[in-house]
């Protein structure tokens, strides 16, 4: 956008040796404040209006093969176009201090909306004890950098404990319900000696926040979520299901969808019934990979609207680290939707290291220790 002057420039100097006298192409010059206020800071916009009205009057004055002479310089047409083109610089140079002033507001509130996804989604430890976390955050509008999916991952005295979940709706009531269910998990996770009591006590916080909304908003402070638990030293993975997705476990069996035996009503809405959370306790051996996810990988279309099949094009990458794998699942979601997103997209990745691995850094490349534990 800043060559546009130049090559609209370019486009007059072409047409005005080969059209008739009587056509005057360089008023087309008149626009030029305009086309460069697109792109150019007030000061430049100004100085190409005045650039434009001198290259006119060049144009005017100077013999070419249409036969123009001096004496057009100073005719009224053309002292007309001179007119028209310096008042047209003042509105170009006007709309230039505008578009200014609005990106410099649009860097700066993108500069709090990246600052609030740190404090909010704020990133995962790497490793965690025995296990080894990625995660992936994709937002469907262009400009967004925060919405109402959400995940977590923290250390406890009772293993590593993770979250991944999904706020009904949209925009700031949605990103407020997010950072509520997460300052609940925070806390939460630590204290609460069982998974079930973790999902209690978030129920409890978000149900007292949601009390304190107008009565029509109370039902929309729902989120679905799951909570899983990995103890260090037994091999399964704890896991209570809210309305959410079922995790996958990627290992020894392939790929295998984690469904629950007794699925929970959704976060804030547990409060319906009286009802103990189920916990489902599923094998999770070293070597094996945890996936947890929002619907807006799932519910990804094609061109001919066709659900992304998750399980099925996840199959092939199963002996990736989970940062890899994360990767292609990012680039492959892009290339399935056609790089158009309908949902916002989170993912949380948690393999269980290899023993011989567990005192050492996270290895780059997982293939070979996964040999014995994959398809």
């Amino acid at each position: 956008m800043r060559w546009l002057p130049a090559f609209y420039v370019a486009g007059v100097l072409v047409l005005e040796p080969i059209t008739p006298v009587q056509w005057p192409v360089s008023f087309l010059l008149i626009a030029l404040p305009v086309v460069a206020a697109y792109a150019h800071r007030p000061v430049g916009v100004a100085a190409i209006a005045v650039f434009a009205v001198v290259f006119e009057g060049v144009l005017a004055g100077t013999p070419c093969c249409a036969g123009r002479m001096v004496g057009y310089l100073w005719d009224r047409h053309y002292v007309g176009a001179y007119i028209c083109t310096a008042l047209v610089g003042v509105l170009g140079t006007i709309v230039a201090v505008h578009r200014t002033r609005r990106e410099r507001t649009l860097a700066t509130v993108r500069s709090v909306a990246e600052t609030a996804q740190r404090v909010l989604l704020r990133p995962v430890p790497h490793r965690l004890g025995q296990i080894s976390v990625e995660a992936l955050y994709l937002s469907a509008a262009a400009e967004a950098r925060i919405g109402g999916d959400l995940y977590e991952a923290v250390p406890t005295a009772h293993g590593v404990r993770l979250l991944i979940g999904d706020v009904r709706g949209k925009g700031l009531l949605a990103v407020e319900t997010a950072a509520t269910m997460l300052g609940a998990f925070r806390e939460a996770a630590y204290d609460e000696p069982d998974l079930a009591g973790v999902a209690h006590r978030v129920e409890r916080s978000m149900s007292r926040r949601a009390a304190q909304l107008p009565g029509s908003e109370v039902g929309e402070r729902f989120v679905t979520a799951v909570f899983a638990e990995v103890p260090d030293h037994e091999p399964v993975v704890r896991i209570v299901n809210c309305g959410h997705p079922p995790p996958l476990r990627l290992g020894r069996g392939g790929v295998t969808e984690l469904c629950p035996t007794d699925a929970a009503l959704p976060i804030n809405l547990g409060v319906l019934i009286e009802d103990d959370y189920h916990v489902d306790v599923e094998p999770f051996r070293p070597g094996d990979q945890l996936l947890l996810y929002t619907d807006g990988v799932t519910e990804t279309r094609d061109s001919t609207g066709t659900f992304y099949p998750l399980a099925e094009r996840i199959r092939p990458w199963v002996t990736l680290p989970p940062r890899e794998l994360l990767d292609h699942l990012h680039q492959d979601l892009l290339a399935y939707s056609d790089g158009s997103l309908d949902d916002d997209v989170a993912v949380l990745a948690a393999y269980r290291l290899p023993r011989e691995s567990r005192g050492q850094a996270v290895p780059h490349d997982l293939e070979g220790e996964r040999d014995s534990s994959s398809m």
